[in-house]
């Protein structure tokens, strides 16, 4: 089971108020246990919303909209994806992280679609496969 791992922005990250080396090191110390334990896929930070953008689809209309974000606690401040045995495996490694804020935080798992999930709408199984071939192309197969 895949999962994506999400660490909730904070008024601090939003302030890109970065993290004292002790905690860097104490992340680094468990990202290194989950390279170990063969969970880690990929996981990275992200940079304060007001140096991203958002794009609304309405129809065939893009509106762009520059950052900063109004609702910090909507954000998202980095991220893991993670192979797991099941939901349960995530929540337990998730409660092994140190705290990645200076301050109260929140870190969200969101199970992540599998190919079978799509089955009923892919009968004859043509999207499947191509998508099989795009993940082969990318090396995540």
């Amino acid at each position: 089971m895949k999962v994506m791992v999400i660490v909730k922005a904070t008024a601090d990250s939003e302030a890109a108020v970065m993290p004292t080396t002790e905690l860097l090191m104490a992340m680094g110390k468990y990202n290194e246990d989950l390279v170990d334990a063969g969970i880690m896929l990929a996981g990275e930070g992200l940079k304060p919303s007001k140096e991203g953008a958002r794009v609304l689809f309405s129809g065939d209309k893009r509106l762009v909209t520059d950052g900063p974000f109004a609702e910090t606690k909507e954000l998202i401040a980095g991220f893991w994806l993670w192979k797991v045995r099941d939901l349960q495996d995530a929540i337990d490694w998730v409660k092994r992280c140190p705290n990645p804020m200076l301050t109260d935080s929140v870190i969200e798992i969101r199970p992540v679609f599998d190919s079978e999930d799509f089955a009923e709408q892919d009968p004859t199984g043509e999207i499947l496969a191509k998508e099989a071939e795009l993940r082969e192309r990318l090396g995540t197969s």
